[in-house]
């Protein structure tokens, strides 16, 4: 139990790869704590967890996120995965729907850190990028600078902020029910389209992104990287 006796927070713990993680992480030992901004969401994971801590943030409110880290003692591990998938191009879209991602995945993993840190002595933090850092797309190009700006941004703070270990994880197309929401009634085909492409022919799961993160947590010898998990899709 390599966690044992250790507080984990996971932002954005209600579904998907950080309900994943906190399944993992209380395997191992840890006292967790996740959130989400959906009450019902939150509830139902609490009934599956069992041992966990449950809170309402939103990501993109900094006020939420002092609140969520006031009320902790000590963090041991923060893992920032919240943030919703926005599309559109820079001059057909509204500017409000543009800078989602920023706000969410840049300002909000700022909140996260800048109000963790303090209650933090080591550990680690782990950041999301995304594919998109890498392998950007028509339509994505904000998307694409917010998680590229994680990647920039997890390697400064492994400086700043050491000896807490920072690092992030750049997930390709994972089966979660972010990735349904996003694609909607073309979920089915697009999965099956991305899979035949994909060198590993498969899509990724959310457990597998889980035991990822677990990787950087347990593992005191890396900061500062970026581990992709993306089935070679940025090759391709």
């Amino acid at each position: 139990m390599q966690l044992k006796n250790r507080n984990v927070v996971i932002i954005g713990g209600s579904s998907g790869i950080g309900f994943a993680t906190a399944e993992q992480a209380i395997i191992e030992g840890a006292t967790v704590t996740i959130t989400g901004r959906n009450q019902v969401k939150l509830q139902n994971a609490a009934k599956a967890l069992d041992k966990v801590k449950t809170v309402i943030v939103d990501i993109a409110n900094e006020a939420d996120v002092q609140q969520l880290m006031a009320e902790l003692d000590h963090i041991d591990h923060l893992v920032v995965l919240g943030a919703s998938l926005s599309s559109g191009k820079i001059v057909d879209t509204s500017l409000q729907e543009l800078i989602q991602p920023i706000h969410e995945r840049i300002l909000g993993a700022i909140y996260a850190v800048r109000h963790a840190a303090p209650k933090m002595s080591d550990g680690s933090i782990t950041l999301m990028s995304g594919l998109f850092s890498t392998r950007p797309v028509p339509g994505m190009a904000v998307s694409a600078a917010a998680v590229g700006g994680i990647e920039a941004m997890s390697r400064a703070l492994c400086l700043e902020l050491a000896p807490i270990r920072v690092n992030a994880i750049a997930p390709g197309y994972i089966d979660t029910p972010l990735l349904k929401a996003a694609f909607e009634d073309q979920y089915e085909s697009v999965l099956k389209n991305q899979a035949a492409i994909l060198p590993v022919k498969r899509i990724g799961t959310a457990k597998e992104a889980a035991r990822t993160i677990l990787f950087l947590m347990t593992t005191g010898f890396i900061t500062g990287e970026v581990l992709h998990l993306d089935g070679g899709g940025r090759y391709v």
